[in-house]
């Protein structure tokens, strides 16, 4: 009997460690919603040349998302578990997100326990507008919101770095706008550090503030207001880079032999304002390749 008892309470303690792990989220689960947000600020992106109002409430949508990941993601650092309920209502509501970018149907059904709209709701994304007048005069005005995805070409350290202090970063894709390319992938974007806190014995965790002042697109620069929304690890280099020859251009190159990206880079948080800061009690460090997202804070009017 004592044997037998002994076997039940084990059987139980196996079920309840197995219920447990269903339950429980994992530092994977909260990368996994950190992909969801980047993939889903591409869908906003493109939605925002065809419907600059609907992209501006997706993107303060989004934006907010972001900001809960991050509160879920120090959570589980510190109290070492967050409910699955909690896990569900953001990817759900990331996911509602991405339904109204595509112009799908989006209902109480398929909202999940975050949603918060109506089984009437639905978002249409309208036919792309004709061409406007200001690209007959040669001139295009980029809104602001705009996000673009730059490759840092140099390593930023929050022990080194100085307030003032110039950095480059490379645009990583070409940017289209009705079928024309406005931004080349391989333009230069220049970007200041605003401020820095290194880490240190009482506060323990390093700050950098980035802002971006200078786009330069076909050897003719411009003034831009910019600001850091996201921070990713990149895919490195395709293996076949070396078989392209030197004649190509910076585009193709750019274009052609980037792995992409990893995901949100670890050991960072962005707060507003473009903050950077470390989630450990070390120093800010966004390596040379680092994917910085950014987004336009003011049209960009290009000539």
């Amino acid at each position: 009997m004592i044997r037998i008892a002994s076997l039940t309470i084990a059987a139980l303690a196996l079920t309840v460690s197995i219920a447990q792990a269903q339950t429980s989220v994992s530092n994977a689960d909260i990368q996994r919603l950190q992909d969801r947000i980047y993939d889903a600020s591409s869908d906003v992106s493109r939605v925002r040349s065809q419907d600059a109002e609907l992209a501006s409430r997706l993107q303060s949508d989004l934006d907010q998302m972001r900001d809960e990941v991050i509160y879920l993601k120090v959570k589980l650092r510190k109290e070492g578990s967050v409910p699955r309920s909690e896990y569900t209502a953001v990817r759900d509501q990331i996911d509602r997100i991405v339904s109204r970018a595509r112009g799908e149907n989006v209902s109480s059904s398929n909202m999940g326990t975050g949603g918060r709209g109506t089984s009437s709701d639905r978002y249409e994304i309208p036919p792309p507008p004709p061409p406007p007048s200001a690209r007959r005069t040669g001139r295009r005005e980029i809104p602001a919101g705009q996000e673009l995805d730059v490759r840092l070409q140099t390593e930023l350290n929050s022990d080194t770095a100085q307030v003032e202090d110039r950095f480059e970063a490379t645009t990583a894709a070409d940017l289209i706008v009705d079928g024309e390319v406005v931004i080349p992938a391989g333009s230069s974007v220049r970007g200041i550090v605003t401020a820095v806190d290194d880490a240190d014995r009482i506060d323990r965790k390093g700050r950098l503030s980035l802002s971006f002042d200078q786009i330069v697109i076909n050897g003719r620069s411009y003034p831009i207001r910019a600001t850091l929304v996201e921070a990713l690890e990149s895919g490195g280099y395709k293996e076949d880079a070396a078989k392209i020859g030197a004649g190509a251009g910076v585009g193709a190159i750019i274009g052609g032999i980037l792995g992409g990206v990893k995901g949100a880079l670890a050991g960072i948080l962005i707060g507003g304002g473009g903050v950077v800061a470390a989630t450990e009690g070390k120093d800010v460090e966004l390596p040379p390749g680092t994917i910085l997202r950014v987004r336009l804070d003011s049209p960009l009017t290009l000539r």
